[in-house]
């Protein structure tokens, strides 16, 4: 008499439940920090592109005017962002995070490479350099995500 089947799980899931670990920690960092993924998003694009303008910041975080303009509201309530009039037209805003914003998000890059330690800590040296190379080997025949 045979025993239950024990199901076999594909890569392709194995892959998901990494991402979904990774997505986990990074909306727990955030969520921690009293932010939505679209503000947290929105300042570290500040932070790296200081004094982008809501068209860019719209663009980038593929989302509408509108959208862009409610959540930035949100941000300067709480003294993350501040809009600046350009020097060169007056109409046009430039949108800078502030210093509060920046510390806010300052870190973030540090906490998922701890995640990162985490999710391979099972793994010896040896097998996280051949799992690199062979996740390198597939990405390189991938279409490259947009940013």
């Amino acid at each position: 008499m045979a025993g239950p089947e024990i199901p076999i799980i594909r890569t392709v899931d194995l892959f998901r439940w990494i991402g979904w670990a990774q997505m986990k920690a990074g909306e727990d960092w955030i969520r921690e920090r009293e932010l939505s993924r679209a503000q947290s998003f929105v300042l570290g694009y500040l932070v790296q592109n200081p004094g982008a303008i809501q068209r860019d910041i719209a663009e980038v975080s593929r989302t509408t005017a509108a959208s862009v303009s409610s959540l930035l509201q949100g941000l300067e309530d709480r003294g993350l962002v501040e809009r600046r009039a350009d020097d060169a037209n007056a109409r046009t805003k430039r949108v800078y995070a502030t210093e509060s914003g920046a510390e806010l998000i300052a870190g973030f890059d540090e906490a998922m490479a701890g995640t990162e330690d985490t999710i391979l800590a099972p793994l010896t040296a040896a097998e996280r350099s051949t799992l690199h190379a062979l996740l390198t080997k597939i990405t390189a025949e991938l279409p490259q995500p947009s940013r």
